[in-house]
């Protein structure tokens, strides 16, 4: 009888041995399912990223604000053949070179329903930070460069003035809206395809504001 208890102990053991075997080989290959499945996910995803534009198409590059693309071109750089666009921007008076495979830094112009957003944003209350000023200036900057349209608006409605006493804007300040106001309205301007007075008075409008503080000194 000892013998038999000794077999049925060491039987034991060996099923518990063959359950932890079974379980990591199960991990591993569900481990090597889920790399799969990334990798197929990157692969299909490549394709989609890649967008043409066209010769007089309008774009906007965050770091400048909307451009028109002049021309498409080619040049050997290596011995690699690189095309790239030519865009102008017209409140800058300059050309940009961006190569066709760093075009993740444009977008296209936003569509009428996108600008009738923005217009319901300018016209709702302004969202102003209890922190110093210096944060949020840069808060705003980075908002204002990252060419979103939205961000843009926003910017705008938080640092509207509607006064004409220039103590009652900083310099930093009143240079931040003004940069936003331009941007967002050569946008206008150009998706609404009216004139550039027109466009400033459907945001001042929105603004409350009047048309001769932003010319003002």
């Amino acid at each position: 009888m000892p013998r038999k208890k000794g077999k049925t102990k060491k039987l034991k053991k060996n099923k518990v041995k063959v359950k932890k075997f079974d379980k990591k080989t199960a991990q591993s290959q569900k481990g090597n399912l889920g790399d799969e499945k990334i990798e197929i996910k990157k692969i299909k995803k490549q394709p989609t990223e890649k967008k043409i534009y066209n010769i007089n198409d309008h774009v906007v590059y965050p770091k400048h604000g909307i451009g028109k693309i002049l021309s498409v071109e080619k040049a050997v750089i290596g011995d690699i053949d690189i095309q790239f666009y030519k865009v102008f921007i017209e409140k800058d008076k300059l050309t940009l070179t961006i190569p066709i495979n760093q075009q993740s830094n444009l977008r296209s112009i936003s569509s009428t329903h996108q600008i009738s957003k923005c217009i319901s944003i300018l016209k709702s209350k302004p969202k102003i930070k209890r922190t110093m000023w210096s944060r949020r200036a840069q808060e705003y900057e980075q908002k204002i460069n990252s060419g979103k349209i939205y961000d843009l608006a926003e910017v705008v409605r938080d640092l509207n003035k509607n006064t004409n006493t220039i103590a009652d804007q900083s310099y930093s300040e009143r240079q931040l809206f003004e940069k936003a106001y331009d941007r967002l309205e050569s946008e206008l301007e150009v998706v609404l395809k009216v004139s550039s007075e027109d466009a400033k008075k459907k945001m001042n409008k929105a603004l409350g504001r009047e048309e001769k503080l932003l010319d003002s000194p």
